[in-house]
């Protein structure tokens, strides 16, 4: 019979770490103790990763123990979390996941390779539609600099000539083809930086991801195109290849599961061998597209080709990071030596 400790390296070898937590505090390791608290505090810090609670990520928390509270997590780690945090003050800085999404799409990839060993399909749909969202930005960050950062945003898209953000979509002689959401996210981006607090969080949780959308289409679907487009230079035509195959992306059977799933409109749990076909039938359908030979490789992922696919919209090399893995070390580690 295992002893309580080794249950506890047990479940934080397998990323268990809002279990972990629980059976530490109900009595496997004794209460008040500093160990308890440096554990709680790690299995904070790896949930929040593994839920990709990108408004937390580095957050410091209290235990009510200093030396745990500024210790339990090392800063290497605190500080790599942040480079995927979605800063929650217009004026914050680091700019985290404003300043380049690079970062959090080597966490997502870990945190969807997690899911998978774990057998939780609903959460790994559920990483796959948030990849999803954000990829047109992704694709975008080469060329605009940023990641959409809305204090660096007017530069790129306002301007003469320009119909992002328009209230009426164009004029008579050219339509703008974003969607009302669409707009309205583009309209509030370009003012949404002389704001703080609350209108800035609403920002983020309710129009951010639909600049990720109105940038796709600029790039990849408007057949009369503004200044947003015709001012860029050679980068013009990658730019729309890369937009079109984060597009068909979008649209994809591995996304589309998300609508059979809890966590879209339906209530089935698609198994691991529906991901793995849905999956397969992706590839084929991205493998048609130009830069689409990329997915078709076999990179050693659980869902092979899909870091390449995501490293071909990026135009940069990304891959799945290790940064709750080493969590997961560090909880060994903790619960090792104490």
């Amino acid at each position: 019979m295992r002893s309580a400790g080794e249950v506890l390296i047990q479940l934080a070898r397998q990323y268990a770490f809002r279990d972990l937590a629980a059976v530490a505090a109900a009595g496997a390791l004794p209460d008040g103790t500093r160990e308890l608290a440096e554990v709680s505090l790690l299995c904070s810090f790896g949930q929040r990763l593994l839920d990709l609670d990108a408004e937390d990520f580095g957050v410091k928390e209290s235990s009510g123990d200093e030396v745990a509270d500024a210790t339990a997590v090392p800063r290497a780690l605190r500080s790599r979390a942040r480079a995927a945090r979605m800063p929650q003050t217009a004026k914050e800085e680091p700019r985290g996941a404003l300043e380049t999404l690079r970062p959090a799409y080597v966490l997502l990839l870990e945190a969807m390779e997690i899911r998978w060993r774990r057998r939780e399909t609903t959460a790994l749909v559920a990483t796959a539609h948030i990849m999803s969202e954000y990829l047109p930005l992704l694709a975008w960050e080469p060329v605009l600099g940023h990641a959409g950062d809305p204090l660096r945003l007017h530069g790129a898209v306002a301007g003469h000539g320009s119909l992002f953000g328009s209230a009426d979509g164009g004029s008579n002689d050219r339509a703008c083809p974003h969607n009302g959401p669409q707009r309205a996210a583009a309209s509030r981006s370009l003012e949404i930086g002389r704001s703080d607090g609350p209108r800035w969080r609403k920002y983020l949780d309710r129009r951010h991801s639909h600049i990720a959308g109105a940038l796709g289409v600029c790039a990849a679907e408007c057949h009369d195109p503004c200044t947003v487009i015709t001012r860029l230079g050679a980068e013009r035509n990658a730019l729309r290849e890369r937009c079109r195959l984060a597009a068909a992306f979008t649209d994809s059977p591995l996304v589309r599961l998300r609508h059979a799933a809890p966590v879209g409109h339906g209530f089935g749990v698609p198994s691991t061998d529906e991901v793995a076909d849905a999956w397969e039938r992706s590839r084929e359908r991205l493998g048609e597209r130009a830069l689409g030979d990329a997915v078709l490789k076999d990179d050693g992922y659980v869902l092979p080709g899909l870091p390449s696919l995501i490293s071909a919209v990026a135009d940069a090399p990304i891959a799945p990071g290790t940064l709750i893995a080493e969590v997961s070390d560090t909880l060994v580690t903790t619960l090792t030596e104490n």
